[in-house]
């Protein structure tokens, strides 16, 4: 059975402005998602299915979407905030969306093989996409244990030359599973390594090879039941909050302490690339060219 790639995008519109107003990064005007896409199905990907909002729909299908069709099995999936447990109702005053949990849980209906998630507007690497496809491919089902993986990348490579950036460093134990997300909010490149700035004043220096998630994740199906169990846990104490989100990583930590799952975490030397800053564009407008040039990707990757 073939994996399928699941894609958060319902934030993009909020994040950009607008899909008109999404800036092409590669040499003819490719989107961050065309690397994507096309690094997914060069390392195995058979179907990709977007996380988006239906009220996006119409412009994400006919600007995006449509860049794929005959070349991937393509299909949607809808977060809204609405989408509740019955008994449920959003706030009056929420504009939020609930979280990276309840975007994946989004797809419950829609994915119904071992899958891995990205983020929509995050350059991964096709290395980071082919650790994922083996793991998917070869993991045993057959455990009473669920078995999910986590593409560790290194610190260095997910820094920006403009400023400071959040970033989840891993803990593992010896055997490469995770163990815990440290959540460090301001780190900043510093040489080869990187610092940590902490709210009370006290700094932190990383070598630069620790092993960080950029939330992108494989998983069996399963998930979607686990991630309904802890949704409910979730709103059993946030269901009035305006602001509470539902994140990934917090569910998956929960099923890590329960011992309902474990979390292989797979090293990729893949450069991360993403916009936190307007500067960054054209850092990543110049790696996506050299990537072009030296062959990594043709000069038109959707000719064939």
């Amino acid at each position: 059975m073939q994996p399928t790639l699941l894609v958060l995008a319902a934030g993009m519109g909020s994040r950009f402005g607008g899909l008109k107003q999404i800036e092409g990064v590669g040499p003819n005007g490719e989107l961050i998602l065309d690397y994507s896409v096309y690094d997914a199905i060069q390392a195995g990907f058979a179907r990709v299915v977007f996380v988006i909002r239906h009220d996006i729909a119409e412009a994400f299908k006919s600007s995006i979407g449509s860049r794929f069709e005959g070349k991937v099995d393509v299909d949607y999936a809808y977060q809204e905030m609405d989408d509740l447990p019955s008994g449920y109702q959003v706030p009056a005053n929420r504009s939020k969306p609930w979280g990276t949990g309840h975007a994946v849980l989004a797809a419950r209906n829609a994915v119904e093989t071992p899958f891995a998630v990205i983020n929509a507007d995050d350059f991964y690497g096709r290395e980071s996409y082919q650790q994922l496809v083996q793991f998917l491919r070869t993991q045993s089902r057959d455990t009473e244990k669920s078995q999910y993986a986590l593409a560790g990348f290194p610190l260095r490579n997910t820094l920006s030359e403009h400023g400071h950036v959040s970033r989840g460093v891993c803990t593992c134990d010896a055997d490469g599973m995770l163990t815990g997300i440290e959540e460090c909010t301001h780190i900043e490149k510093n040489g080869e390594g990187a610092l940590l700035r902490n709210p009370d004043g006290s700094t932190r220096c990383f070598r630069g090879d620790e092993l960080v998630s950029m939330n992108m994740w494989a998983f069996g199906p399963e998930l979607f039941q686990q991630l309904d169990t802890y949704f409910r846990v979730f709103l059993a104490e946030h269901a009035e909050s305006e602001k509470s989100e539902f994140y990934l990583p917090s569910a998956i930590d929960a099923l890590l302490q329960a011992n309902k799952a474990a979390c292989r975490v797979l090293p990729t030397n893949s450069h991360w690339a993403g916009i936190t800053y307007r500067e960054d564009i054209d850092t990543l407008k110049i790696f996506l060219s050299n990537a072009h040039e030296t062959g990594q990707y043709p000069q038109n990757m959707w000719t064939y």
